[in-house]
């Protein structure tokens, strides 16, 4: 039964992020407790001369104590482990393919994370020099290994040759301005209850049938477009606390968005600036909405974007060349396949007549 040394690393580093925080270090304490006392101390007033400093001692921290190792200089020398050096690319790199549990745990104690990475290295050179990354199925297993991490870095390295001219984006933006259209909206928000209400709302109103809700958004709609104030409708009416609080202002909504129910949007998107739309039923309630602002964002906000969806269209682009350049001959083997033999007819039964061929 082979043991898995990475799993029993991972359980470990879990159980280590309950253990205990360590005691504090007695030096750093006293330093620590004389500061504070000669801070907070007074002399007399006649005093002649200042007080001496206490002398409190010295002692070498390690660097890890003082820097996180994930903000180091790849560089940077952390530690020596069997005579060997250790700099932070080595630590993050070992960091970087363990799950964040175990990131989150190691880097809390620092000194576990340096003796269990010292272990792995001290086992996979006695690994290398016993051979046995070339004996099945070690060998078997980092071929594979190294084939997957290969090609990953291949793919990465070509989406960072992928260059989105700027001429590019700028035609992208003017051919679908429409994917990027947004609109400042205000809002009344009717609610209602499809079962049956005995006490007010928080507000101290009546609490709404849906067939009420509706009804009173169409009268809603009626008063506005008849010049009725809107503002004043909102304040009057509107079951959203936080919008009354801004007289209706629902904020921005973008065409983009995948959190706003689609009829609310398909609302907005089909109405023009300075239109209220139909009322809009969503789950709970009714909206009579007035369309403030209508257009595209700003080329400026959705620049990043657009850049990083035409580069991964590109990516996807090059990877299906690339499978479809590959040439694959399978080999045969030569079986020789007995024909089956002809049915007899049944007893009685007329033997069909060959069909002429064309």
């Amino acid at each position: 039964m082979r043991i898995c040394v990475l799993f029993t690393l991972l359980w470990a580093a879990a159980a280590w992020a309950q253990t205990p925080a360590p005691k504090p270090d007695p030096m750093a304490a006293a330093a620590a407790a004389a500061k504070a006392a000669a801070e907070s101390s007074t002399l007399p007033a006649n005093a002649a001369q200042a007080a001496a400093p206490v002398q409190v001692g010295s002692q070498t921290i390690p660097i890890a104590s003082v820097m996180p190792i994930p903000q180091m200089p790849p560089d940077r020398l952390v530690a020596t482990i069997d005579g060997k050096p250790v700099t932070a690319g080595d630590l993050q790199a070992f960091l970087a393919v363990l799950p964040p549990q175990a990131q989150q745990a190691f880097l809390k104690d620092h000194q576990r994370l340096l003796t269990q990475y010292g272990m792995l290295k001290r086992l996979a050179m006695a690994a290398e020099q016993a051979k046995l990354d070339r004996n099945s199925p070690w060998r078997e297993q980092l071929n594979g290994i190294r084939l997957q991490v290969l090609a990953q870095a291949r793919i990465e390295q070509r989406q960072t040759e992928i260059q989105i001219p700027m001429e590019e984006v700028q035609k992208y933006y003017d051919t679908n301005k429409d994917r990027f259209m947004q609109a400042k909206v205000k809002a009344i928000y009717l609610p209602f209850s499809t079962a049956p209400v005995s006490k007010p709302d928080d507000q101290g109103k009546k609490v709404m049938t849906e067939d009420e809700a509706k009804a009173k958004a169409q009268d809603l709609l009626k008063q506005i477009r008849g010049g009725a104030d809107f503002v004043k409708l909102v304040k009057e009416n509107s079951g959203d606390p936080k919008s009354v609080e801004k007289d209706g202002d629902f904020g921005t909504i973008r065409k983009s968005d995948t959190t706003i129910p689609g009829a609310l949007k398909s609302a907005i998107f089909a109405a023009k600036a300075g239109e209220v739309a139909e009322p809009v039923r969503v789950p709970g309630g009714y909206y009579v909405l007035r369309i403030e602002e209508l257009g595209p964002q700003p080329l400026g906000e959705v620049q990043a974007n657009i850049m990083i969806e035409m580069r991964d269209q590109r990516l996807r682009e090059w990877l299906t060349a690339e499978q479809k350049s590959i040439t694959v001959k399978e080999e045969g083997i030569e079986m020789t396949v007995q024909a089956a033999p002809a049915l007899s007819p049944a007893p009685g039964a007329k033997a069909e007549a060959p069909k002429p061929s064309n």
